[in-house]
């Protein structure tokens, strides 16, 4: 049997918090388990809708709801004439 390595891995956890439906993001360390996955605490996740970890730090660009329906200036079909 393996002993504790306390291994921590740098992760991004993207999740809705409570009822609200605004996208959020961030980057924690967390232990990672015999298995390989990272361990997120109960207490953590308290409250939280977790949609995705991703291994390392991101950064999200864009995300539903950034942009209006009438906001096409960065839209490749705008430059065309």
């Amino acid at each position: 049997m393996r002993g504790s390595l306390n291994i921590e891995r740098t992760v991004s956890i993207i999740y809705y918090n409570g009822n609200s439906l605004e996208l959020k993001c961030e980057v924690i360390c967390l232990p990672v388990g015999q298995s390989g996955r990272v361990i997120i605490p109960s207490e953590y996740k308290k409250d939280k809708s977790v949609i995705a970890v991703c291994d390392g730090e991101i950064k999200i660009l864009n995300q539903l709801g950034d942009r209006t329906l009438g906001d096409s200036s960065d839209s490749p079909a705008s430059s065309i004439i």
